[in-house]
């Protein structure tokens, strides 16, 4: 069987995709990424009928092309992600902050959700601290392509290996006939969650805040500049007293910001001071 015939990507070419993803989503892509990104777009490039990376990027910022260039961004942007990662902040979540929140309304916004693993294995949580209390979630991303996968909810089971056995019981419909070897997401704990596009470059719209917002494995993609401009909409959107949770492996060391570190790869915003009487 003939393979199709590869399409190199130039030097400036790769230039071209690295300025802009960093413009449209903050992302630095490595020199290493270079073969990610010709690999990724290779089928899009024989769909379209091009020959050659400046012939696609040239159509991309052309007048009226918003869908290919939202297109371009969900092929740029990396979705890796499992149910349960990192266990030990839903660890702290459960010991050390949801108990103040029983009886009280509670606002969590997972800020880059990806497929919704994440913010699933989020509601889980707050589902069994909180029960039926007055708590959403709101999960967000850049790509439209994810947003997606994650409004239907539906899993490989492979990636709930890590999730405990009784929240896989309780929150979780497996899968028969068409669906086998997946997992449903309950929909009475879908209904907690809200889903949307947002950018992180930008402000929330609607001026909501949240008393915690997740950001994991994202930080790592940007550079210090961009992280500054990130850190600085999180913090907008932060009740006082709120929490922020990055990845263990990334940090804000280096950065001004006023959020004060109550343990590695959680943050809080401090809380408003009262004048004197």
């Amino acid at each position: 069987m003939c393979q199709p015939d590869v399409v190199p990507l130039k030097d400036r070419e790769f230039e071209r995709f690295r300025h802009f993803i960093h413009e449209r989503a903050g992302i630095s892509l490595a020199p290493h990424k270079r073969q990610m990104v010709s690999a990724r777009l290779q089928r899009r490039l024989r769909h379209l009928g091009l020959h050659s990376f400046d012939a696609y990027l040239d159509r991309v910022f052309e007048p009226g092309q918003d869908h290919e260039r939202q297109h371009l961004v969900d092929l740029l942007t990396t979705n890796e992600t499992y149910f349960y990662r990192e266990p030990a902040h839903f660890d702290y979540l459960r010991e050390h902050v949801l108990p103040a929140y029983r009886g009280q309304g509670l606002r969590l916004w997972s800020a880059a959700c990806s497929t919704g693993e994440e913010v699933y294995t989020l509601a889980m949580a707050l589902s069994d601290a909180l029960g039926s209390g007055d708590w959403h979630i709101l999960g967000t991303d850049i790509s439209r392509r994810v947003l997606e996968q994650a409004r239907q909810g539906v899993y490989p089971l492979e990636r709930a290996r890590h999730l405990p056995r009784a929240w896989l019981e309780r929150y979780c419909l497996k899968g028969v006939r068409a669906q086998a070897g997946n997992l449903l997401i309950d929909p009475r704990l879908k209904s907690r969650v809200k889903l949307e596009q947002h950018n992180l470059l930008q402000s929330r719209r609607d001026g909501e805040r949240f008393d915690i917002i997740f950001l994991r494995n994202v930080l790592i993609y940007f550079d210090p500049p961009t992280k500054r401009r990130v850190i600085e909409r999180l913090y907008e959107a932060l009740r006082p007293g709120g929490l922020l949770f990055i990845s263990h492996v990334e940090s804000l060391h280096g950065l001004d910001t006023p959020l004060a570190m109550i343990r590695p790869s959680i943050f809080q915003r401090p809380s408003e001071r009262r004048g004197a009487p």
